[in-house]
C-alpha cells in the first residue's frame, strides 16, 4: 500500500497553496466558493481523508469508536448497537453511532466524516452498494475496521464477523420436519443477497438430503411483506405447514396475517424467525427464532475490536459465532 495523501498532494492537485487546503479543511469563510469545490474534488480524486485528530488516532487514544449500521429502523440492529455501546464503556471507549439507512451514499459520507473527526476504531454493518468507495476511504485511513452482520468484503484489512447463518437454517428446517411438517417455505430476503443465501443455505441443504423441492418466496424484510406473505401462502400454497422467515421481522408479520384470515400459527402452520429480537417472547404467539445471541455477539465484536485498537492485535478475516434455535409455541405448540 502506498503512502497516505497529504495536504501537499491535495495542493498541487487542487493547483492551491497548502494554507489554502487548511483554510479549507478548517471551514474558513474567507476561501472563494470555486477554490473550496477544486480543492474538495481534488481530495477526492486522489482519495485524501482529513483527520481532524490525527496524533491521537495514532496512539488509539482518542477514545472514540465509530459505529456505522445499515438500518437502525431495524429492532435487531438497535438491540446489538445499545449492547456494543454499553460493552465499549466498560472498556473507556465511547460509540460515535450512524446509521447508513441503506443508502451507499450517505454510508460513505458518515465513514469519511468519522475518519476526519479521528475515530480509533469502525465497527460496520455496511449497505449493500457502494463498496468501491467505502473501502477506499477505510484503507487510506488505515483505521481498524471490523465488520459485523454483512461485508464490503471478506479479507485481511476488514475482518468480518457474523453469526452461523447456514447452520441456524438447517436446525431450524430439521425442527419443523421434527414437528411433523410436510412441506416448508422459506420467505423473505430480498433475492441474491448474500445474508439471504447464507441463511437460505442450511434449509436447502436439509430439503435436498430428503429429495424435496424447496418453495421459496423471496421480498422485503418486513412486517409488511409478511402479512402479505400470510395471504399468499393460504391462497396459493395451501399445503405449505412450516416456514422459515428470514427474519424476526416477516415472522412477526407472518404471526399477524394469519390471525386475520383464521389461520393457527402452531399448529395449521408452525413459524420460525430469525435473529430473536425481544419482541418474539411477547408476540402472539411467541415467536419461534434462531437466536444469534445478540449480547453475546456485540461483547464478542467489542473485545475483538479493543483488542485490535489497544494491543494490534488483527483478529482473522473471518469468523462465525454460534446460533440456537429458540423454540416457543409459534413452531412448538401441541
Amino acid at each position: 500500500m502506498g503512502q497516505r495523501p497529504t495536504i501537499l498532494d491535495v495542493a498541487k492537485q487542487a493547483g492551491v497553496s497548502k494554507s489554502t487546503v487548511s483554510l479549507v479543511l478548517q471551514g474558513s469563510p474567507t476561501v472563494k466558493d470555486s477554490t473550496r469545490k477544486a480543492v474538495r474534488e481534488a481530495m477526492q480524486e486522489i482519495g485524501y481523508v482529513y483527520n481532524r485528530s490525527a496524533a491521537t488516532l495514532r496512539s488509539s487514544s482518542s477514545g472514540l469508536i465509530g459505529l456505522v449500521i445499515n438500518d437502525l429502523r431495524n429492532p435487531f440492529f438497535t438491540e446489538f448497537a445499545a449492547l456494543f455501546q454499553m460493552e465499549l464503556a466498560k472498556h473507556g471507549f465511547a460509540t460515535v453511532l450512524a446509521n447508513s439507512d441503506e443508502d451507499p451514499e450517505l454510508q460513505n459520507s458518515m465513514i469519511s466524516s468519522l475518519v476526519e473527526h479521528g475515530v480509533s476504531g469502525f465497527i460496520i454493518s455496511p449497505v449493500y452498494g457502494g463498496a468501491e468507495q467505502a473501502n477506499a476511504v477505510l484503507k487510506q485511513a488505515r483505521t481498524p475496521t471490523l465488520q459485523v452482520f454483512r461485508a464490503l468484503e471478506v479479507g485481511d484489512t476488514h475482518p468480518f464477523v457474523a453469526p452461523d447463518y447456514e447452520h441456524g437454517g438447517k436446525t431450524a428446517t430439521e425442527h419443523l420436519f421434527d414437528m411433523g411438517c410436510k412441506r416448508i417455505a422459506f420467505v423473505g430476503g430480498l433475492e441474491g443477497r448474500p445474508v439471504t443465501q447464507e441463511r437460505m443455505k442450511g434449509y436447502l441443504a436439509v430439503l435436498r438430503a430428503r429429495g424435496l423441492e424447496p418453495t421459496i418466496l423471496t421480498g422485503e424484510a418486513t412486517r409488511a411483506f409478511g402479512r402479505d406473505m400470510a395471504a399468499t401462502l393460504k391462497s396459493d400454497y395451501p399445503d405449505v405447514d412450516g416456514l422459515i422467515c428470514f427474519n424476526d421481522l416477516v415472522a412477526l408479520g407472518v404471526l399477524s396475517g394469519c390471525i386475520d384470515l383464521g389461520v393457527k400459527v402452531g399448529r395449521d402452520l408452525r413459524v420460525v424467525g430469525f435473529d430473536d429480537i425481544e419482541d418474539c417472547a411477547s408476540s402472539y404467539p411467541p415467536l419461534s427464532s434462531v437466536s444469534s445471541d445478540i449480547p453475546g455477539f456485540a461483547k464478542h465484536a467489542a473485545e475483538t475490536l479493543v483488542a485490535w485498537v489497544k494491543n494490534g492485535t488483527v483478529p482473522k478475516p473471518s469468523h462465525r459465532l454460534g446460533v440456537k434455535l429458540v423454540t416457543r409455541a409459534s413452531s412448538n405448540m401441541t
